[in-house]
């Protein structure tokens, strides 16, 4: 028999409107368990979900943006990093 995980209960408060949105769904626990995880994989890891840069990683951006620049993908619509150095407007709109 392989040891059971440890499991902790962590409960947190809702308001209304997320209370009836999470009425019809059978199992909740499972589906709030889902959609964290899915929000945490996909966290920016520069500021791991915070929106918000500290002083000292403000300053590593503006080095790194002296480099690199946002360009919008022609087929997702996406924003995405390029490196300046050597690239051309054309090439990075795939």
């Amino acid at each position: 028999m392989s040891p059971q995980k440890k499991q902790e209960v962590i409960t947190f408060k809702v308001d209304e409107a997320l209370s009836k949105a999470l009425d019809g769904i059978p199992n909740r626990s499972e589906f709030i368990r889902t959609a964290v995880m899915a929000a945490l994989e996909s966290t920016c890891p520069l500021c791991c979900g915070t929106g918000i840069l500290t002083p000292q990683q403000q300053k590593h951006w503006q080095e790194f943006s002296q480099n690199h620049v946002l360009i919008k993908c022609a087929e997702c619509h996406s924003l995405h990093l390029v490196c300046a150095v050597g690239h051309k407007e054309d090439e990075g709109q795939s």
